[in-house]
């Protein structure tokens, strides 16, 4: 069962089930979640109709109810992750990473699932407090809470903390991935992030708008190598842990990062100011950097550094205009 099914990663981790189910004959059965089947069937067209998939129309924030015959494993992937959704609904982004979670682990609970998985973010260190320069699993940076931005990080830190709860209380298995900045091929037309806005300037041969002077350096992932990771820790990972997925080679200051794809789409990098609504969803975080040698340890390996997966997905982009 996977929640956030619509998403980018949601998405290519749906693709990348069916695809296994079709080549390698995986007979896994996908329960996708979601609250918009139109949206659904134009993300899932190539297999609506496939027995191995499933698509369930229903809030998160609700009970879930759907007549499922057996789950092995929940995956929630569903919250608010661009600045616009986190000015524009608040309630929503916290509710989907609070009460979302807490329905999902319920019902992985009375369901007796193998194992429940709950997609955190590099949001929850929050500003590093320059006393580090990589964040490792056990890092705690600081975030301002009576602010509307701290809505997503705070929620995200909750959501952990519920499953910690779980585990406790009720002997759930849970495991904890927590991702970088993600892009690829199947972001949404609608997703804010200043990555995926440039993107989709770049591809469309419009000038790419840094709406800062781009000095913030974070940590991104291909969304392929994101999905690889869930899958490690899903399988592999241990009850109650938390582990970074990132690539040492996709660390790039935002400057660097619209110049790349700017050069790679034949445009250039403009700048401009942030209005209000744009201002309130943005990170104040200047120094974000992941480090993934817990998950490495366990012999994952990224395999797409920021040049072969920026590259990838604008031909992939280009391609489906």
């Amino acid at each position: 069962m996977i929640s956030g099914s619509t998403g980018m990663i949601g998405k290519f981790l749906i693709d990348v089930l069916m695809l296994l189910n079709r080549e390698v004959n995986l007979q896994c059965k996908v329960y996708a979640l979601g609250r918009d089947d139109l949206k659904a069937q134009s993300r899932f067209k190539n297999y609506w109709e496939h027995p191995l998939f499933v698509f369930c129309k229903c809030d998160i924030t609700s009970a879930i109810v759907c007549c499922l015959e057996h789950v092995d494993f929940v995956l929630h992937l569903a919250s608010n992750t661009h600045p616009f959704a986190y000015s524009t609904d608040p309630i929503g982004t916290v509710t989907s990473n609070v009460m979302g979670t807490f329905q999902l682990l319920e019902f992985a609970a009375k369901h007796n699932a193998e194992r429940f998985l709950f997609a955190s973010s590099v949001e929850i260190y929050g500003e590093n407090r320059n006393d580090t320069v990589f964040f490792k699993e056990d890092y705690c940076g600081y975030i301002n809470c009576n602010t509307l931005r701290a809505g997503y990080p705070e929620s995200k830190r909750a959501g952990e903390a519920l499953c910690q709860a779980y585990i406790k209380q009720k002997g759930l298995d849970a495991v904890i991935p927590r991702l970088s900045r993600v892009y690829g091929p199947t972001l949404l037309e609608t997703d804010t992030k200043a990555l995926s806005q440039f993107l989709h300037k770049g591809i469309a041969g419009e000038d790419i708008v840094l709406k800062s002077e781009g000095k913030q350096f974070f940590s991104y992932s291909y969304v392929a190598d994101a999905v690889s990771g869930l899958l490690w820790c899903l399988l592999y990972g241990k009850c109650g842990e938390a582990y970074n997925i990132s690539n040492a080679e996709s660390d790039i200051t935002l400057r660097d990062l619209a110049q790349l794809i700017a050069e790679k789409c034949g445009t250039k990098v403009v700048f401009d100011s942030p209005d209000e609504v744009e201002r309130q969803g943005y990170s104040k975080a200047n120094l974000a950097v992941m480090d993934s040698s817990k998950l490495q340890s366990m012999n994952w390996r990224p395999n797409y550094d920021l040049r072969r997966g920026i590259d990838r997905t604008i031909k992939v982009l280009k391609a489906i205009r």
